[in-house]
């Protein structure tokens, strides 16, 4: 086999790059230890690069078996509404004296991260976040963060430990204690720590923010002595060996090695990885395994192309007038009339073809009725904003939270009927 088949074969982890300064020009990188594990366990990552513009084009990384995120500058305080820290202008100008290269905002950045991270929440791809990409993960989840621990968290708890969360002048070196909490994965990689009878690790610590409010559906499992969240997972979305991996790590486990060389602090510390790259092989066999056993459409004679032409001229008709809202030409309602004979017709359609239809507004017999139904929605969106509107930011994302998992139950249910009617095609 040809070495340059290893990447059609090898599941894919999209990683995305840091931007920083070199020599007066940009330079996007991604730290190497993050790539040396992942290619060491079997996967290939693939760098989406901070690029203006990037964001938009992620369909083009496609397939995407896993995503790692990690590293980076503070994430845009405006997606998890900071104003409610109740930091001065003061507080905030020395905390950017202080933290100089990591408030500096990097939207493009941002942007990119949080479709990635939305994209595997709405699809179970594998997610794997470090540091920044753990606070990523729980902001698209509607958590909020610090906007500086050390500021915000001892007004909040001051009877608890301080807890020193970055040191510029030992920066690899520091390390600070974290409790684990107990049959969490975290438990399981660590259940070899040194230290008898306690469940305690060393981790390293680079930041100066962290979780304030954790989404609902995340659990804990680790925490610092005082009180901020070092770890954190889904357990309905735990399950290596199936495909199922959603966690943020605050601290790096790939760099705690000890000095000058490349072992570890601790055995448990490249499980996270493993195990990572384990659910993101498991995903890819999933994925193939769905798609490689639905049949190719047949090919069209010449006649047939020219009447799919017409249908699908009317399905264009039906969706424009959906998207914009405008009433039917009335010289355009002879072709109209094509898709809905069409579709009263009860012919057949893949169940691809019917949830495209769907999202088109196709399904509608005739323009009157779709007109009107445009209308009820309309006032339907119009009324349900009104009502969330006065709703508590906490109401908000307990509805957020249910709503997710109405749609996951959704996305199972219709992939096992998938996978029904291709049996039943196949037989």
């Amino acid at each position: 086999m040809a070495s340059s088949d290893l990447s059609v074969i090898l599941p894919r982890v999209l990683i995305v790059s840091r931007r920083s300064v070199r020599k007066n020009k940009f330079v996007d990188f991604v730290g190497e230890y993050h790539l040396d594990l992942i290619v060491g366990y079997g996967a290939v990552p693939v760098i989406v690069p901070r690029v203006s513009g990037v964001h938009m084009l992620l369909d083009s990384f496609e397939p995407i078996h896993g995503v790692l995120l990690c590293e980076g500058e503070d994430i845009d305080p405006s997606l998890y509404e900071a104003e409610t820290s109740y930091l001065s202008p003061e507080e905030l100008e020395e905390i950017k004296r202080l933290h100089a290269s990591d408030t500096s905002i990097d939207r493009e950045k941002d942007s990119i991260e949080l479709r990635l991270a939305k994209l595997c929440l709405e699809r179970n791809i594998p997610y794997l976040g470090i540091c920044r990409g753990s606070q990523v993960l729980n902001v698209a989840c509607g958590g909020t963060l610090y906007q500086d621990i050390e500021k915000e968290l001892s007004k909040k708890n001051p009877h608890f430990q301080r807890v020193k969360h970055i040191d510029y002048d030992n920066y690899d070196g520091h390390r600070h204690v974290v409790e684990v909490v107990e049959n969490t994965p975290l438990h399981h990689w660590f259940s070899d720590s040194p230290e008898e009878g306690k469940m305690e690790i060393n981790v390293n610590s680079y930041h100066h923010q962290g979780v304030k409010k954790l989404a609902q559906r995340f659990v804990p499992m680790a925490f610092a002595p005082d009180g901020l969240i070092e770890g954190f997972y889904d357990p309905d979305a735990y399950n290596p060996e199936e495909g199922k991996f959603i966690m943020g790590l605050q601290f790096h486990p790939e760099r705690m090695r000890h000095p000058d060389t490349d072992k570890f602090d601790y055995p448990g510390c490249p499980r996270a990885y493993q195990e990572f790259v384990k659910a993101v092989i498991a995903y890819q066999r999933k994925l193939n395994s769905t798609t490689a056993t639905v049949p190719k459409a047949p090919k069209l004679n010449q006649e047939m192309e020219k009447k799919r032409k017409v249908i699908m001229r009317s399905f264009s008709l039906a969706r424009n007038m959906y998207s914009n809202g405008k009433e039917l030409n009335p010289s355009k309602e002879s072709e109209l009339k094509a898709g809905a004979e069409f579709l009263e017709s009860n012919t057949a359609l893949s169940l691809q073809q019917e949830i495209r239809l769907k999202q088109m507004g196709a399904t509608v017999r005739n323009a009157g009725s779709y007109m009107e139904r445009v209308k009820l929605n309309e006032a339907r969106e119009k009324l349900a904003r009104s009502v969330m509107g006065k709703m508590s930011v906490e109401q908000l994302s307990e509805l957020l939270s249910f709503y997710h998992i109405m749609g996951e139950i959704c996305s199972e249910v219709l992939e096992r009927k998938l996978h029904d009617i291709v049996n039943d095609i196949s037989s």
